[in-house]
């Protein structure tokens, strides 16, 4: 097993857990099946093929092949953003003949032409994810988002992520990565006196050194079963939730992305 580190940020992000029609929400971190979908995307696979096994990165020994049910991921919630909701409207000014349809194919009345929704996003989010699975698939996956083939976006396609994505494309404990060493993007620097700086975590199984038994904190709808359009289906996964203390030291600064570069590629010589 190996993994990669990505690092989601971007102007807005929107990662739907439970709205459906007028309402849309957002999780308030990145959910299983939109990174899953991410990693799709990358890769140029269709919705109706999103979820298939990878018959062709099985290795010598194995029974089956790898799949996305094969990967762990970890969060780390470095900016938890500022909920932001649009008011979204779709159908209103045209003519009867072009108006929108009802359920049983007729046309609406042009005075309940105009649909209403609203969308939740957040602004202005910075997530660390660890990513952890098969050798193969998880090389696979890191070369695919660096050169994808499908565009990729945070959650909805108007949320479109910053650079760098990939900050570590093979790492042998990701985990300990987000604790230890990737750079930590705050909006306000440590205080000179802090030496830790608390930092929200989430698990898709018990943290390190909690008992196997330990009950999650809470369920999130993002285990994918269908990601075609008319046919999506997900099932609840169950989430732990801890809050670490990250060394200070590991604060981005006013311009992350020269500690994020470092990071990615090394101090320049």
């Amino acid at each position: 097993m190996t993994g990669l580190v990505l690092r989601l940020a971007g102007l807005l992000q929107s990662f739907g857990e439970r709205g459906v029609f007028h309402y849309r929400d957002t999780c308030a971190f990145p959910t299983r099946s939109a990174l899953i979908g991410m990693f799709a995307a990358a890769q140029g696979r269709p919705r109706e093929h999103a979820l298939d096994p990878y018959p062709h990165l099985r290795t010598s020994g194995d029974t089956t092949a790898p799949s996305h049910r094969d990967l762990t991921v970890t969060i780390r919630i470095d900016q938890p953003g500022t909920p932001y909701r649009d008011f979204h409207t779709v159908g209103g000014g045209h003519p009867r003949d072009q108006s929108l349809l009802t359920g049983n194919g007729t046309r609406r009345k042009p005075a309940a032409s105009t649909l209403v929704s609203h969308r939740d996003y957040l602004t202005g989010a910075v997530f660390t994810v660890a990513v952890t699975g098969p050798v193969a698939l998880i090389s696979h996956i890191a070369e695919t988002l660096e050169r994808p083939r499908f565009g990729l976006f945070l959650g909805r396609r108007a949320c479109l992520p910053d650079e760098p994505l990939v900050l570590n494309p093979d790492s042998p404990d990701p985990v300990n990565e987000l604790l230890t060493r990737t750079p930590l993007t705050r909006n306000r620097p440590p205080a000179p006196a802090d030496t830790h700086l608390p930092t929200t975590f989430v698990w898709e199984h018990p943290p390190p050194g909690a008992e196997p038994t330990t009950p999650p904190d809470r369920e999130s709808t993002s285990e994918p079963l269908n990601l075609t359009r008319h046919a999506r289906r997900h099932v609840p996964r169950p989430l732990w939730m801890t809050t670490e203390a990250l060394p200070a030291h590991l604060y981005a600064g006013p311009r992350p992305l020269d500690a994020l570069t470092t990071y990615k590629h090394g101090a320049p010589a």
